[in-house]
């Protein structure tokens, strides 16, 4: 299942965010593969600093284990000063219907 969401950069941080993700940490991609996180891209829209992610989900994925993994709660706080987040530093994202798909 390909699941694609938005996410918002403070203005200003659009290398910052793609140094990190260049940098992204061994453990954080291992933990998103095993978790069934494949095929992940994220866009910018560099107008309005808009985030656009796509990722392929396993059949078995459960979304409900990324928030509690220590891993990504330390990367969320990594990530916090350079984007909208909430009080837990879980970025503040809004989930896309998918209305066409071309394979």
């Amino acid at each position: 299942m390909r699941n694609a969401f938005t996410m918002q950069l403070k203005p200003g941080y659009a290398e910052e965010y793609k140094r990190r993700h260049d940098e992204i940490w061994p453990d954080l991609s291992a933990f998103l593969s095993e978790a069934g996180i494949s095929d992940y891209s994220i866009f910018l829209d560099e107008k309005t600093h808009t985030l656009f992610a796509v990722q392929q989900l396993a059949p078995n994925f459960d979304p409900s284990q990324i928030p509690n993994h220590p891993i990504v709660k330390k990367w969320w706080a990594y990530m916090a000063d350079i984007m909208e987040v909430y009080p837990d530093n879980e970025p503040v994202s809004h989930p896309l219907r998918e209305v066409f798909y071309m394979e």
